[in-house]
């Protein structure tokens, strides 16, 4: 009786257990569900909690149900994720050395009001607000007790992949604080994968990670068993790395992964400027650009890769420096202009950052990236600006952009109630359960 009930809330944009409650006691149609029985809010809010197990078999039988009616094309899957945020304050959240810091600072606090209580009892001072005072400082002794026995719990700092400290959480320690367009918010990255066909959702995660690129590999994964040898994954620039690349190429996985600068190389977005919207002045926390100092960036110096010999915007010849450069891991030449040809030179101030200080400009022309991982990061940049590349990469917006519209604004999934990556993972699973219901109502059995 209740997985309907939840399925049915959830399509209709209620999230909320006590919402949901409400419901079965006013609407006819969660009363048919419910039998009339008219669940309490914390049974429902229990059983999305404990479902965790249940629901992958659940999901796994409606994908089944899906594939039979021919919903699943296996031509093109698309990944792609959103942020939420979860049951979890933000101002709860920090590393090791913060929660240290704020215990700390709680501490002082109550001994200095214990201090002052003791002082005015001496001089026989009539307290003011005594009992105000007293239970303030009894919650301050209590909260710095609660976070000192969280920090004997939690010896370690979370890590991150490349071992970087990850701020830690009082509350739910499995999320994350990640930045967003709307600001910075503390939740999960609900990852989907969606076939092209019929915009099946084939495979739901959570995890409590901001970098995306983290989670590729284990999307591609879990959705191994429904690949075909000409199934093609196709992911934005948020997925994309070396690693990945290189994983995706050694197992012969069909990709096409956007990079960062994709938009840039194609000249069909060389006026999309225009319809940026401007940033609102009451939110927009981004700093005012500086004017540069540079008037001359590389892009003005004339470099002959064949000929390896690089020419000032003054039409100064200039002196190559050792035989490869590697900086950032992309390897280049340097190049350092001549002290009789930049002491002199009228266009000084223009190109170099202090000339008082700097004798010469020096500049880097970049070809490539090192070791194997540039191969494929050229490989996919080349396949992805190639015509063919750029039609296929165009089918994902339409493939997996809409399956998040109808989740996020016809269902209303804005936020995620629980805490744990389990129970998250579950909600998220739930919701991906209703889209393919909905799916399968409309394009398969309704067919």
């Amino acid at each position: 009786m209740r997985l309907p009930v939840v399925l049915f809330a959830y399509s209709r944009g209620i999230i909320s257990s006590r919402a949901v409650a409400r419901a079965c006691e006013e609407q006819v149609t969660f009363i048919a569900l419910s039998g009339d029985s008219r669940p309490h809010f914390t049974t429902i809010a229990q059983f999305v909690s404990t479902l965790g197990e249940q629901i992958a078999p659940i999901f796994a039988a409606v994908l089944a149900v899906c594939d039979r009616q021919g919903l699943i094309g296996r031509e093109m899957f698309a990944i792609d994720g959103v942020k939420l945020p979860s049951n979890a304050a933000k101002h709860r959240s920090g590393t090791r050395a913060d929660f240290e810091r704020h215990a700390t600072k709680m501490e002082s606090a109550a001994e200095a009001m214990l201090a002052r209580h003791r002082t005015e009892d001496a001089q026989a001072v009539e307290p003011t607000l005594l009992a105000k005072d007293v239970a303030r400082r009894e919650r301050l002794v209590q909260d710095a007790a609660e976070l000192r026995a969280w920090l004997t719990r939690h010896s370690d700092d979370r890590r991150g992949a490349k071992g970087g400290v990850r701020k830690s959480h009082r509350t739910d320690n499995e999320s994350a604080k990640m930045a967003t367009s709307k600001g910075v918010i503390h939740g999960y990255t609900g990852v989907a994968t969606v076939d092209a066909a019929h915009q099946i959702i084939i495979d739901a995660q959570a995890h409590g990670v901001g970098a995306e690129h983290e989670l590729l590999r284990g999307v591609v994964a879990a959705t191994a068993p429904l690949c075909t040898a000409d199934t093609l994954i196709t992911a934005d620039a948020g997925y994309h790395s070396d690693a990945n690349l290189r994983t995706l190429a050694d197992a012969q996985v069909p990709a096409l992964m956007a990079d960062s600068a994709m938009r840039q190389r194609d000249a069909r977005f060389a006026t999309q400027d225009r319809y940026t919207q401007l940033p609102n002045p009451l939110h927009d926390k981004s700093r005012p650009a500086t004017k540069s100092a540079f008037v001359f960036s590389p892009e003005d110096f004339r470099y002959d890769p064949v000929a390896r010999t690089g020419i000032c915007p003054a039409g100064k010849s200039l002196n190559r420096r050792g035989a490869a450069n590697v900086t950032g891991g992309h390897v280049g030449e340097l190049f350092q202009g001549a002290q009789r040809d930049c002491g002199p030179c009228p266009r000084r101030a223009q190109c170099l950052r202090t000339p008082g200080t700097t004798p010469v400009r020096n500049v880097a022309f970049f070809r490539d990236r090192v070791g194997l991982d540039v191969n494929s990061s050229a490989l996919m940049r080349d396949r992805i600006d190639a015509p063919a590349g750029r039609a296929q990469y165009a089918r994902r917006f339409a493939t997996v952009e809409p399956v998040f519209a109808n989740l996020r604004a016809n269902e209303r999934l804005d936020r995620f109630t629980l805490r744990g990556r389990a129970k998250v993972d579950t909600q998220g699973k739930l919701y991906c359960l209703v889209h393919n219901i909905e799916k399968l109502a409309k394009s398969g059995y309704a067919a």
